[in-house]
């Protein structure tokens, strides 16, 4: 069984609640919210396989898949995949821990061409599950596919910590960003997007 994911251990009761509710109100106000789809659907070709990895209620997935590709989104707590669910129909919404992510086994035989870890993702796993999180996703791209992860490096995972894993996982750095629309990285920014790829 997998160790609970800090979204269990620090967050209140009622936050899975909260978070929904949130990401329905910013909709329905007209906030974009697409921005971390938009580099993916950059980055790849059309009807592309994407997987929406740690997709709450499913903002990025949808548009990703309203943009043509085919898209299965994961993440561990079963209340953002309902709200995907409901929200978002189209992908194929599944409830899994991505540190023991076994998609072929869950009915998704077919590699990705890309995996997106958005909205603070790896700062929401369990604390040390970091390498076993990007070995899994790892294990489902295609050869020449890519892993997109951003997230507060003002938090409890620190660069140089998420840096070590990456190299553990057997994945390496090819591009880095301040922000999910490509802002330069600098040393002193508190966001980092890093993307993947297998050497």
């Amino acid at each position: 069984m997998a160790t609970p994911t800090r979204w269990v251990t620090e967050t209140k009761p009622g936050h899975s609640e909260w978070y929904i509710e949130r990401f329905r109100k910013l909709e329905a106000d007209g906030a974009d919210l697409a921005g971390e789809g938009r580099l993916v659907d950059a980055m790849v070709r059309r009807n592309a396989r994407i997987l929406d990895a740690g997709c709450g209620p499913g903002r990025t997935g949808a548009y990703l898949h309203q943009v043509g590709h085919d898209v299965v989104g994961v993440d561990a707590d079963p209340k953002l995949i309902a709200a995907a669910e409901i929200d978002h129909p189209g992908p194929h919404w599944l409830t899994a821990d991505l540190s023991e992510l076994d998609l072929p086994s869950m009915g998704e035989p077919e590699p990705f061409d890309a995996i997106v870890l958005a909205g603070n993702v790896m700062v929401f796993i369990a604390p040390g599950t970091e390498v076993d999180v990007l070995r899994s996703c790892a294990a489902h791209l295609t050869t020449d596919g890519f892993i997109v992860t951003g997230f507060h490096t003002n938090r409890d995972l620190a660069l140089t910590d998420f840096d070590q894993a990456i190299i553990d996982a057997g994945l390496r750095v090819e591009h880095r960003f301040a922000t999910w629309d490509l802002r330069a990285w600098q040393p002193a920014a508190d966001f980092a997007v890093s993307v993947l790829r297998i050497p």
